[in-house]
């Protein structure tokens, strides 16, 4: 005997909720039903998958592979089912799409407008976060796809590329690299670097960028912050530490190009090094049905 994938729904909720009463109602099940659920689940498998504790629910070892194991079973069938239903109609009905946050203020916008025009039954369903969850959230099934960019670990996932985006240098306006054409990696050694917090994939990308190595006086392992402990939060705070004087910092062309520096007392000026960029790709898990969709998504993008 095999179990339900209504089963392995329960034991998902439940993991998420860690409480038979908000898993049922999320469900929409009576309690019993879902415990009952649950304990057939346990049978067929022939192992204990949760412990009740003070009051909240906890899976066991066991459990926490059977989880995993049913969030990509359950991941596969939702694939199955849209799959199927946008079979003669790319595009079309509910996508939901992860975008990083240094992306999606600045391709996005005119994207939508195009893809609205050319895939007028596509319900695009959006969530900014950083790298990291994103591809957690696609392998668990929460997303169809998601655009990052690259260099990035995809183990176990496809991606479809949209655009290279160079990664330029940003100083105060009279900052004395500000007199150049274009500013050198060594240049910015001795400068105090402003980059986004921790878990920001651009961070990796503007210090990749100036491929400093140990000889250097910047950290590549540690945080990279102002001497008062301070790092910025977004791109638009980066500009304006930049702006008020306290740094010199590497900002993504498309956001320059969106007009991110406009107004604000920063110079902005490209970077002499070959490894000054990076790519936007739109990725999705291996094997995905979806994986022709995402393709037309990232094709639709590059335009």
């Amino acid at each position: 005997m095999l179990p339900t994938l209504r089963q392995l729904q329960y034991l998902k909720l439940l993991a998420h909720h860690q409480s038979f009463m908000a898993a049922s109602e999320a469900a929409h099940v009576s309690q019993p039903a879902l415990s009952s659920g649950i304990a057939e689940l346990e049978k067929i498998l022939g192992a204990r998958l949760v412990d009740r504790a003070r009051g909240k629910v906890i899976l066991t070892k066991v459990g926490e592979e059977t989880l995993k194991r049913a969030e990509d079973i359950l991941a596969r069938a939702e694939d199955l089912v849209e799959a199927a239903q946008a079979a003669n109609h790319p595009l079309s009905g509910r996508f939901r799409l992860g975008v990083i946050p240094t992306v999606a203020p600045y391709l996005l916008p005119k994207a939508l407008v195009s893809l609205r025009k050319e895939f007028p039954q596509l319900k695009l369903f959006l969530r900014e976060d950083q790298t990291a969850r994103l591809i957690t959230a696609l392998k668990s099934g929460s997303l169809d796809a998601a655009i990052i960019a690259l260099p990035y670990d995809l183990g176990g996932l496809d991606h479809a590329f949209i655009c290279r985006d160079a990664i330029l240098a940003a100083t105060p306006c009279d900052h004395p690299l500000a007199r150049g054409t274009s500013i050198s990696p060594d240049d910015l050694k001795s400068e105090e670097l402003i980059l986004l917090e921790d878990g920001h994939c651009l961070r990796d990308h503007a210090l990749g960028a100036c491929q400093w190595n140990g000889g250097s006086n910047v950290d590549m392992t540690g945080p990279q912050t102002l001497a008062g402990g301070f790092a910025a939060t977004s791109l638009n705070t980066l500009v304006q530490m930049v702006g008020s004087g306290l740094g010199v910092s590497l900002l993504p062309a498309m956001a320059v190009e969106a007009g991110l520096a406009g107004g604000s007392e920063v110079s902005i000026r490209p970077l002499s090094s070959d490894k000054a960029f990076r790519d936007i790709v739109v990725i999705w898990r291996a094997g995905s049905s979806r994986a022709a969709e995402a393709r037309l998504l990232a094709k639709t993008l590059q335009a």
